[in-house]
C-alpha cells in the first residue's frame, strides 16, 4: 500500500476541543468552540488560542487580554458543537445550552461550571498569523470539579469522559495505553 501527497494543510490531529469563555468591556460573557488550541510552555505555565479575526469573541480577548479555557467531555459535546456553529453577536450560547457562567478567580472571563477543568488565561501576545491571531496567554489560575478527585485528591479527566475534534468529527477519547517512561521502565 503507497502513500497519496496532498496539498500542504493542517491535518494534526486530534485535537482539544475546548468553549473558550470570554467576556466584553462591560463584563458581558460569551462562549465560543476553538480546536486551535496548545500547550506553549510549562515554566511559567502558557498556553495559545488562535482565533479568526471576524469571530464576535476576537474583540473581547482583545480588549480585555483575557480568557478561560473549559475542557469540554461526552456529556458537553452537543452544546461544544453548538457554541463552535453559533455567533454571540445573536445568541446568548450561556443560555441557549444551559451552560452556568460561574466568577472566575483571577480574570474577568467566566469559568463554565459544567467543565471539569478550567484554565485562567491572561494574554502575553498576540501573533497575527494570516486567516488567525494566536493569543499567547499565561495560565494564572486553574479550577478542577471536584467530582474528578479520588480519595487522595489525584484528579482523574477520564473519569468525565473528554471529547477531542478531528477532522470534522468529535471523538471520545479511549482508554489509557500506557504512561510516561512505561517503555524504559525497570522491571523489578
Amino acid at each position: 500500500m503507497g502513500r497519496v501527497q496532498w496539498r500542504p494543510g493542517n491535518m494534526l490531529y486530534p485535537l482539544p476541543a475546548v468553549l473558550v469563555s470570554v467576556a466584553d468591556s462591560q463584563g458581558r460573557p460569551n462562549v465560543f468552540t476553538a480546536a486551535w488550541v496548545g500547550t506553549v510552555c510549562s515554566d511559567p505555565p502558557m498556553v495559545s488560542v488562535s482565533v479568526r479575526p471576524e469571530r464576535y469573541s476576537y474583540s473581547c480577548i482583545e480588549q480585555t487580554g483575557e480568557f478561560v479555557l473549559n475542557l469540554t467531555t461526552r456529556q458537553l459535546a452537543y452544546a461544544t458543537d453548538y457554541c463552535g456553529v453559533k455567533s454571540g453577536r445573536s445568541v446568548d450560547k450561556f443560555a441557549q445550552m444551559g451552560l452556568t457562567a460561574v466568577p472566575s478567580q483571577k480574570v474577568g472571563a467566566p469559568q463554565i461550571a459544567q467543565s471539569p477543568v478550567s484554565l485562567e488565561c491572561r494574554v502575553a501576545h498576540a501573533l497575527a498569523l494570516g486567516s488567525h491571531t494566536m493569543f499567547v496567554a499565561e495560565v494564572v489560575s486553574v479550577s478542577v470539579d471536584e467530582k474528578y478527585l479520588d480519595k487522595e485528591n489525584r484528579f482523574h479527566l477520564d473519569w468525565a469522559e473528554p471529547i477531542v475534534y478531528s477532522h470534522g468529527t468529535y471523538h471520545e477519547l479511549g482508554r489509557a495505553i500506557g504512561k510516561f517512561g512505561y517503555s524504559v521502565k525497570k522491571e523489578k
